[in-house]
């Protein structure tokens, strides 16, 4: 008895564990053959609804060419968002460069007409988002706590004047001063000490030839100073005229009533 299960023992399989071992395998096999199964695009159901879409866009009441609309394959699991490509408009980018082209040109003549004032610093030219802008010192163009234009202004804002009046840029003219109160008569308070000052300037264009429509006044007071008010020469910076010769050039405005006419 003792010699039969001696035997049995002996020949037991100890490999039994493979077996297990192999069904795990196959069980990971199989899932990972379902997950990649499930990422996988249909190409041909995406090229559908592009197409849709871009349909559906070009047939927008009021389109006039219409945008190209790209419907971006699953990455990583995401879906992207459909992409609009717009068109590239030649002639609107040859425009665009083209009005580049003469700000940069009216700010090279504002520039050698003011050479003396520029280099010494009273009057300062940049080129923003807007346009160009030209900043000059309150202190070269007027009395303290007035608004009457000086001598040596007249002669500066003439030069302005015979360069951007030929054009049909938007000009908008800010006035600023310091912090220092005002009370008087004639000036209550900085904002019509700074309105006022402004006013000088655009009447002075008009009266150089620049039309009235494309000009605009305003005035800040000290609420938006480029200098610190505490020191003498922060607030001679903060004392100025910005003169902005827009980009964009103006668009024929339609105005279209709130309210319907009463009938009769």
């Amino acid at each position: 008895m003792s010699r039969r299960r001696q035997q049995e023992e002996e020949h037991e399989n100890h490999e039994r564990w493979l077996v297990s071992y192999a069904d795990f395998i196959t069980l990971l096999f199989a899932f990972f053959v379902v997950m990649y199964s499930i990422s996988i695009v249909n190409e041909g159901k995406y090229r559908v609804l592009s197409d849709a879409l871009e349909s559906a866009f070009r047939n927008t009441p009021g389109d006039t060419g219409g945008a190209h609309v790209v419907v971006v394959p699953i990455s990583g699991g995401k879906l992207q968002l459909p992409v609009i490509q717009k068109p590239v408009n030649a002639k609107a980018e040859e425009v665009k460069q083209q009005t580049k082209e003469k700000l940069r040109d009216m700010a090279q003549q504002i520039t050698s007409a003011l050479g003396p004032l520029v280099q010494s610093g009273q009057v300062r030219i940049t080129e923003g988002a807007r346009g160009i802008t030209v900043v000059i010192n309150a202190s070269l163009l007027f009395a303290p706590g007035e608004a009457t234009l000086s001598a040596e202004a007249l002669r500066a804002l003439t030069e302005v004047a015979k360069v951007i009046a030929p054009t049909a840029f938007p000009i908008t003219v800010e006035g600023y001063t310091d912090n220092t109160p005002i009370s008087t008569p004639q000036f209550p308070s900085n904002w019509e000490l700074s309105g006022v000052r402004a006013a000088s300037v655009v009447r002075l264009f008009i009266a150089e030839g620049v039309a009235p429509d494309r000009l605009k006044e305003v005035g800040y007071a000290d609420q938006r100073p480029i200098a610190s008010n505490d020191t003498a020469a922060g607030r001679a910076r903060n004392r100025r005229v910005a003169i902005t010769i827009e980009s964009k050039l103006p668009d024929k405005q339609v105005d279209v009533p709130v309210f319907p006419k009463n009938p009769g």
